[in-house]
């Protein structure tokens, strides 16, 4: 059974710093591409950022190009995504998959002063 669980977020000031984890569970977690997400109150759930299954490469939206950066841990299951220079509009729930269901629960950013 595939499981995520999110951890790492919270509420930092505009300019702040955050890390969030995703442990995952119940596949093969080094044979997929893994994807951050994020959904904002009343919107769908739009990609973040991507890597490759050995982390070799990695891709992300116009948003959060230069700001972010997602990594990977094969051995502990674990992908991360570092996030730099937090601006208000990256408030939203933040989640992992490598695919479009069973989602986790997803960690909260908040941004505000």
């Amino acid at each position: 059974q595939v499981h995520f669980v999110e951890s790492g977020g919270g509420l930092v000031q505009p300019g702040g710093s955050l890390r969030p984890s995703c442990a995952a569970s119940g596949f093969t977690f080094s044979s997929y591409a893994m994807s951050w997400y994020r959904q904002f109150p009343g919107k769908e759930r739009e990609l973040v950022a991507v890597i490759s299954s050995a982390g070799t490469s990695t891709n992300y939206a116009d948003s959060v190009t230069g700001r972010f950066t997602i990594s990977r841990d094969n051995a502990k299951n674990t992908v991360y995504l570092q996030m730099n220079s937090l601006k208000p509009e990256d408030t939203a729930v933040y989640y992992c998959n490598f695919r479009l269901f069973d989602w986790g629960q997803g960690t909260q950013v908040t941004v505000s002063s």
